[in-house]
């Protein structure tokens, strides 16, 4: 039996799927995100006029009609889940050997929804809270209810594929995607399970939220040329671009996988985790939290600063996340932070929220199985209060045995991730 620390099982890696604005399936994305390309666009789903954004990263090639973030979101994490249990080749149909960990958008009713209900609500006049409430209680809108129960997409999936036990939805902000796979590696690891389905997904580009974080004065406002918004990392960074996307792994007991033969795609190592509840956006300004996530994770893989060859960093593109993820970064590696390779898949997906941490896993296991950095683009002023080498404009080939992910939401949910090219 392969042992990690403690006597724990080592958790692998044997299927990955991803969808993107670059696109759906791993090949499509990684193509593009080495080439440099952006999926940032001028935004066609909803009239744009007079706001202050007018781009994203949505996921328009996915159809949904009338649009709805959480029928999307399901719909993604259907198109990932799929892609990455084909890879893994496990299981059968409809039939996955372990339980599911979703990490999800915060699920509420919206616009649409509410002009539904308006619509039967029966006020002649302007249509009131109390009018909605009303129509909301009288039994004739069903499905808008289960739709916006917060645990519909999950029951939805673990129905599909057959996943084990109570599915378990998580909504830990920016840091949910990351959340989600550490609660399949602990599975794994208590021996609760010999394999885990986790997904994060979010199809949250509507009208409302952009509003929202357009009046919390996180979103960038430089709309044209789109592309070039993105700048995770610049003196010149003004925001991040809201994005959508999923992505889903297949996580084993390396004993499980080796026994039925399954291709390693990688190793999750190291899991860390620490909050600081200082605000609701920002980071608490002695980096706490933060340093010691990282830290977390990395001892956790048994592992040393020094071991670490690359780091996706959160890299959101906001003046503030940057700044106090350059603190945590080179708290943690001191000088050396100044030459580990750091690139930002933001700054061409944009920022995918709930699904990022996701999303950036499995960008990370294909930079550990290619050897090759996908670079920052859009770097263009550099940040000389942020000396870090953030591969910029142009993908790079190097050596990469063990990586670093980070995934730091607000509310200061921060999540660490290390990953490894192989079972040590």
């Amino acid at each position: 039996m392969a042992s990690g620390k403690n006597g724990q099982p080592v958790v692998v890696v044997t299927g990955r799927g991803i969808i993107t604005s670059l696109g759906a399936s791993k090949a499509d994305n990684w193509a593009k995100l080495t080439a440099g390309e952006s999926g940032i666009h001028r935004i066609t789903r909803f009239a744009s006029e007079g706001l202050k954004t007018t781009i994203a990263g949505s996921v328009d090639f996915v159809p949904v009609e009338p649009f709805c973030s959480t029928e999307l979101g399901e719909r993604m994490a259907t198109m990932v889940a799929e892609e990455a249990i084909e890879e893994a080749r496990i299981g059968s149909k409809g039939d996955f050997p372990g339980p599911l960990f979703l990490a999800v958008a915060p699920v509420e009713i919206e616009w649409p929804h509410r002009d539904v209900l308006a619509a039967g609500s029966g006020a002649n006049d302007a249509v009131g809270y109390d009018d909605l409430l009303r129509a909301s209680a009288s039994g004739r809108f069903h499905a808008i209810h289960e739709r916006c129960l917060f645990a519909s997409v999950a029951e939805h999936l673990a129905e599909r594929f057959g996943t084990k036990g109570s599915p378990i939805s998580v909504s830990t902000a920016c840091a949910s995607g990351a959340s989600a796979i550490q609660l399949g590696v602990e599975a794994i690891r208590r021996g609760e399970a010999e394999a885990a389905l986790c997904i994060g997904t979010d199809g949250s580009v509507n009208a409302e939220c952009l509003i929202r974080f357009s009046l919390l004065s996180a979103l960038s406002t430089a709309n044209d040329p789109p592309q070039a918004a993105a700048k995770p990392f610049s003196k010149n960074r003004d925001g991040f671009v809201m994005a959508e996307g999923a992505a889903a792994l297949v996580l084993e007991s390396y004993d499980s996988a080796v026994a039925r033969g399954a291709k390693i795609l990688g190793v999750l190592a190291g899991c860390g985790e620490m909050a600081d509840s200082f605000h609701r956006t920002r980071s608490s300004p002695d980096g706490k939290a933060i340093i010691g996530c990282i830290r977390n994770a990395i001892t956790d893989a048994g592992l040393a600063p020094d071991d670490i060859d690359y780091i996706n960093p959160h890299g959101t593109g906001t003046p503030e996340n940057d700044k106090m993820e350059y603190l945590g970064v080179s708290s943690v590696f001191g000088e050396r932070a100044k030459s580990i390779p750091i690139s930002s898949n933001k700054s061409m997906i944009g920022h995918t929220l709930s699904a990022a941490g996701t999303v950036e896993t499995v960008f990370t296991l294909l930079t550990l199985e290619h050897q090759r950095l996908p670079p920052t683009i859009n770097y263009k002023v550099p940040d000389p209060a942020i000396p870090l080498d953030v591969v910029p404009n142009v993908a790079r080939d190097a050596k990469v045995r063990h990586a670093l992910s980070n995934s730091f939401g607000f509310g200061g949910q921060n999540v660490s991730l290390v990953m490894s090219r192989e079972p040590a």
